[in-house]
C-alpha cells in the first residue's frame, strides 16, 4: 500500500511544484535506488519489462528510479526533464488480471523513459496499457494482483490516472492532491478510454450528459476496508489542505512521516499499537505485512528539479537526501535483495530501523531531533547553491556532503538494549521476517 502527493504552484509557498510518495511493500522487499542513463536501440529491438517483452523505442530519457529489487519497473521516479510519477495499487469489483502483462511499476518506468512532459507520459502509459494490458503477480513473498492509479507531474502540471484492466480515466490536478490505494475519480474526469465509455453506456451507468461515476461503479469496498485507501487519501488531503498556499518540500516530507490522528494525540504511540494503516506505514502482524520501504519528495528550485530520497525504509526514521541529475547519485553500495547485507545501503539502515522498533517512542524522539536539524541544513545548502548558480562540480560536492553527514549521523546512533522491549504478535511477526532475511 502506498500514498502519493502533489501540489501545484498555487498551493505552494514559492510557486514551485511539489511531489512526494511512500512506497509500501513487504518488510524484506528492499528497494533499489538507481540512476539509469539514456538508452539507444536499433529498429526492431525488444525491451524485456518485468514479465513481458514489448517493442523498444529509438532513445529513452535518463531516469532516477526507486524500485523493488526484483522488478524491472519502478514504484516511483523522475526523469531528466523533470517528469515524476508514482503509482498506487487499487482494487476494483472486476478482479485484477493474473495473466502476465505489464505491471503498474512497468508503466511508471516506461512513462519516465519515454516522455518529456506529464501530458506526454499520460499518452505513453495509456497507449501501452491499451496495447499490452496489465497483469501478473506483484507480490514478493505473497501473491498480490492489482490494478493501478498514478500521479504524473512535471514542473508545470499534474494528472491523476486511474486504471482497471485496460480501461483508464484521467483528470488534471488543481491545487493539491492526495492519492492512495482506492479508486478516487468520480464523474468529473477529463477523459477516459473508448472501450470504458462504451461499457458504461451498455451498463446504463451514464447520465443524460453521458457522464458516469468511475470509482462509484468500480471501487471494491471490501478491499478498501482492508487497505484503508480512502481513509489514508482523506488524511493526506487534509494535511495538504491545512498548508495550502504555503506548502514546502519539508511539509511533503512531514506528510510522508504521518502516523495518523492517534499518534498526534498520544506521544507514547508506537507502531505495535496500530490497527489500521497509516501514511508512514509500519509492518505488523496479520494483514499489516507491508510498510514504507522507500520514500521520495521532489521540488523545483530555480528551474531545476531536486529529488529528496531516503533510500531506506521508514521515512520517520530516515534522512531525505538530495539527488540532482547533473550531479549523479551518490554510491548505494551493493544492490540489495531480500537478504540482509551490510554492503547494501538499504540494509545498513535496517540495523537502525529494526532496533528502533524495540522502544519506538523514545528512539524516534532522539532520532527526529537530529533528523530535522540536519535535513533543514541540507535544504538550505541546496537552495542557496542553486539560486547562486553554483557549478556542477561544487554542487556534486555539496550533495555528497549531505549524504556523508546523514550516514555519519546514522552510524553514530547505538541503541542500548530496551528496558521493556515490545512483545506479543507484533514482535513475533518481526522475528519471523528477520530470520527469513538472515538477521540474528
Amino acid at each position: 500500500m502506498c500514498d502519493t502527493l502533489v501540489a501545484l504552484g498555487d498551493a505552494t509557498a514559492d510557486g514551485g511544484m511539489l511531489f512526494a510518495k511512500n512506497s509500501d511493500r513487504e518488510r524484506n522487499e528492499a528497494q533499489l535506488v538507481e540512476m539509469t542513463p539514456r538508452r539507444q536501440s536499433a529498429p526492431g529491438a525488444m525491451l524485456k519489462a518485468t514479465y513481458i517483452a514489448i517493442p523498444e523505442i529509438a532513445e529513452t530519457h535518463a531516469c532516477l528510479l526507486s524500485r523493488p529489487f526484483w522488478m524491472w519497473g519502478a514504484e516511483m521516479g523522475a526523469n531528466e526533464h523533470g517528469v515524476v510519477i508514482g503509482n498506487e495499487a487499487v482494487h476494483a469489483t472486476l478482479p485484477a488480471q493474473r495473466r502476465r502483462a505489464l505491471i503498474g511499476m512497468d508503466l511508471v518506468r516506461l512513462g519516465l523513459e519515454r516522455a518529456a512532459t506529464a501530458a506526454e507520459a499520460i499518452e505513453v502509459m495509456t497507449t501501452l496499457l491499451e496495447r499490452h494490458g496489465q497483469g501478473g503477480d506483484c507480490g514478493h513473498l505473497h501473491r498480490f494482483y492489482y490494478n493501478n492509479s498514478f500521479i504524473v507531474a512535471d514542473p508545470r502540471e499534474a494528472y491523476v490516472l486511474e486504471t482497471v484492466g485496460q480501461w483508464w480515466v484521467v483528470k488534471r490536478v488543481e491545487g493539491a492532491r492526495s492519492l492512495s490505494n482506492a479508486l478516487s475519480l468520480g464523474p468529473d474526469f477529463d477523459r477516459c478510454s473508448d472501450d470504458l465509455a462504451a461499457h458504461a453506456r451498455d451498463q446504463g451507468w451514464t447520465d443524460r450528459a453521458g457522464r458516469f461515476d468511475f470509482a462509484g461503479h468500480l471501487l471494491d469496498e471490501e478491499r478498501d476496508a482492508v487497505s484503508c485507501g480512502r481513509a489514508r487519501c482523506a488524511r493526506g488531503q487534509a494535511l495538504l489542505d491545512a498548508e495550502r498556499g504555503r506548502l514546502t518540500v519539508a511539509d511533503m516530507m512531514a506528510i510522508l512521516r504521518d502516523h495518523g490522528e492517534a499518534a498526534d494525540a498520544d506521544p507514547t504511540w508506537a507502531p505495535s499499537q496500530t490497527v489500521g494503516r497509516t501514511i508512514c506505514m509500519h509492518a505488523g502482524e496479520g494483514l499489516r505485512r507491508s510498510q514504507s520501504v522507500g520514500s521520495m519528495a521532489s521540488e523545483w528550485i530555480a528551474g531545476r528539479a531536486v529529488h529528496w530520497i531516503t533510500a531506506s525504509a521508514s521515512p520517520c526514521l530516515s534522512f531525505f537526501k538530495p539527488v540532482l541529475f547533473e550531479t549523479g547519485l551518490p554510491g548505494q553500495g551493493a544492490a540489495p535483495t531480500d537478504k540482509a547485507d551490510a554492503e547494501s545501503r538499504w540494509w545498513r539502515h535496517e540495523r537502525l530501523h529494526r532496533a528502533a522498533l524495540e522502544a519506538y517512542p523514545e528512539r524516534l524522539a532522539a532520532f527526529a531531533a537530529v533528523r530535522d536539524d540536519l535535513e533543514a541544513s541540507f535544504r538550505q545548502r541546496i537552495r542557496e547553491a542553486l539560486e547562486a548558480g553554483t557549478s556542477p562540480n561544487e554542487l556534486r560536492a555539496i550533495v555528497q556532503g549531505c549524504w556523508d553527514e546523514a550516514d555519519a549521523a546514522e552510524a553514530g546512533l547505538a541503541w542500548t538494549p530496551a528496558t521493556a522491549p515490545v512483545r506479543g504478535a507484533f514482535a513475533q511477526s518481526w522475528r519471523r521476517l528477520n530470520k527469513a532475511a538472515g538477521i540474528a
